[in-house]
């Protein structure tokens, strides 16, 4: 928000749309993270779980329920946000460039933004340094699809080991769709497809590693400086 290098009485619009247009972003960076809290921290996944004090209540209706209350009320001021910068690209144009109909729109929408933006960020920080995660929910979750989410690690393995990828894809497709028809384990299926054992063989078994998923972790966190 600098000295503009060139103006008339009334200075150009375009830089508070701006200024406005990186607070609706960023705050939308904040409903993204708030809402995947809220999906994890749903009953039947439970692998992340807001901060939640002794006495505090969730659901008026139902005791159980650990409502992610903060991470909700994010993503509605979220949309406060966006909806602010509408009329700030309205304000843009002005008749004869010197009218002006927009500060009475600035005097809400600019201070009203910062606030809100502050807000939310004051509360996601307190989300985030009390967030409760469960490891061992999502292994759970993980071997609740009986080998799925391998299919991909399988379908490389095949292709690494020589198979065609046009005949690998329908190949693992195939063993896939038992697993959802029946309460089979992927990688059983797989041992005992002959044509799959054609081109693996214990390597099978090492697909459903998660140690290589994991090993470039570290690096991923160093390059966000944590």
């Amino acid at each position: 928000m600098e000295v503009a290098p060139v103006t008339n009485q009334v200075i150009q619009r375009d830089r508070h749309a701006e200024f406005l247009a990186a607070l609706a972003i960023l705050g939308a960076c904040l409903e993204k993270i708030a809402t995947e809290i809220r999906a994890l921290q749903r009953t039947d996944i439970r692998e992340v779980e807001e901060p939640f004090g002794e006495g505090q209540r969730g659901s008026s209706a139902m005791p159980h329920k650990k409502n992610p209350e903060i991470s909700e009320r994010v993503c509605g001021l979220a949309r406060l946000l966006r909806g602010h910068l509408v009329p700030a690209l309205e304000n843009i144009a002005l008749w004869h460039e010197r009218d002006i109909s927009h500060s009475s729109v600035e005097r809400v929408i600019i201070p009203d933004s910062c606030i809100t933006l502050d807000y939310m960020l004051d509360k996601m920080c307190w989300v985030l340094d009390g967030l409760r995660v469960f490891p061992e929910r999502m292994k759970k979750n993980l071997a609740a699809t009986r080998g799925l989410v391998f299919s991909q690690t399988v379908l490389t393995a095949l292709v690494e080991k020589g198979m065609e990828r046009e005949a690998a894809y329908p190949l693992v497709q195939k063993n896939c769709m038992k697993v959802w028809e029946d309460s089979s384990e992927l990688l059983d299926l797989l041992l005992c497809d002959t044509d799959v054992r054609t081109f693996l063989s214990e390597e099978i078994r090492a697909c459903s590693d998660l140690a290589p998923l994991l090993s470039h972790m570290d690096t991923i966190f160093a390059r966000a400086g944590l």
